[in-house]
């Protein structure tokens, strides 16, 4: 008998590896998935713009990323405190998250515009994008009729919410493919290419949403995705066929880990084992045998590097750096790409 069902997961020809530069964009899910990579020392840019959740959100950053907007006055807004106890004088931005707010508006501003350098030059070499859409819900300014990726506590007057449709997030979608294409294609001194780009969708349900809306929203996100996907590949100027896919990181989730022991504590977000196994279903999904082997040995070496240490002044201490910038070295040596220079920094800083 057969108690488990099982996701088929996509066959792709392209693989990632050590010298792969790796996107990572959209939900919170994103940022955990990204940060597994990351761990692993593998080249990864995760949300420049912080967290984003609906796709409309997340075009508009990607657009203003490949349009090489400079961030201005006009652009921030500061929260002034109120009488009734709610405002943090802090400056905001709605198109981004509250980690790029600021105390003053320079600073603001000045992060938005840093964080828009760091995505444009890196998503101009890089190989794999993952965009992770949450919700298609969205929260449209009264008197702009501007989505804000990020509410910021603002009054919910200033708002209304609403439920995208499927054409609105497969056209969203097709805009993102757009712009990302457009950041390569304007790469200078880099030969040009088109990365590979993989949606999925978050499986962290949207308790605010309610059980049937939060059902009414990933059903949206997913046929828009599906919707966009097939008129890519459908369009004469589609590189690849391969080139917008879908990863089933929902599917994986509902099918396969449907039990309440995968769920964090507020039984809505996903627990450490769930996070991990929806990542070895991506390694093995996008990286070779030889990929997902070296990925062991670099996971070897980071358990021993992040080893706490009581005594640094000690004779089995300074020996026991040594060896790990040795093996670090090593490592370098027989896997292309990898960079571990931060673990060899701290080992000579303790010899």
């Amino acid at each position: 008998m057969n108690f488990f069902t099982k996701v088929d997961l996509p066959v792709t020809d392209f693989k990632i590896d050590y010298n792969s530069r790796l996107a990572f964009f959209g939900s919170c899910f994103a940022d955990n998935i990204s940060s597994l990579f990351a761990e692993r020392k593998f080249n990864v840019l995760a949300n420049p713009f912080g967290t984003v959740y609906n796709p409309i959100s997340l075009a508009s950053q990607v657009k203003a990323i490949a349009d090489g907007k400079v961030y201005g006055d006009a652009d921030v807004f500061q929260d002034v405190c109120r009488d009734n106890g709610h405002g943090d004088n802090l400056w905001h931005c709605w198109d981004a998250h509250s980690s790029l707010s600021a105390s003053t508006r320079e600073e603001c501003i000045a992060k938005l515009n840093a964080a828009a350098k760091q995505a444009r030059e890196f998503l101009q070499k890089a190989d794999t994008v993952f965009v992770t859409l949450g919700s298609a819900f969205v929260y449209t300014l009264k008197g702009t009729g501007n989505v804000a990726a990020n509410c910021h506590r603002q009054d919910p007057k200033m708002f209304e919410r609403q439920l995208i449709s499927v054409e609105e997030v497969a056209c969203a979608i097709r805009k993102i493919v757009e712009n990302l294409h457009k950041i390569t294609a304007t790469a200078k001194n880099t030969n040009s290419h088109e990365p590979r780009i993989v949606f999925t969708v978050s499986p962290i349900r949207h308790k605010g949403d309610g059980a049937h809306g939060n059902n009414l929203s990933k059903a949206t996100v997913l046929l828009g995705i599906e919707k966009a996907i097939k008129e890519i590949a459908a369009s004469p100027s589609a590189p690849r066929n391969d080139a917008v896919t879908y990863f089933p990181s929902y599917e994986i989730v509902m099918d396969e880990l449907r039990d309440y022991r995968f769920y964090a504590d507020d039984m809505i977000h996903l627990s450490k084992t769930a996070e991990d196994y929806i990542f070895e279903r991506m390694v093995n999904t996008y990286c070779s045998e030889k990929t997902r082997a070296d990925i062991a040995r670099v996971e070897k070496f980071m358990k021993m590097a992040n080893h706490r240490i009581q005594d640094e002044s000690s004779p089995a201490t300074q020996e026991f750096k040594k060896k790990l910038a040795a093996q670090a070295a090593e490592l370098e040596k027989q896997i292309p790409g990898l960079d571990l220079a931060q673990e060899k920094d701290n080992c000579k800083k303790l010899c």
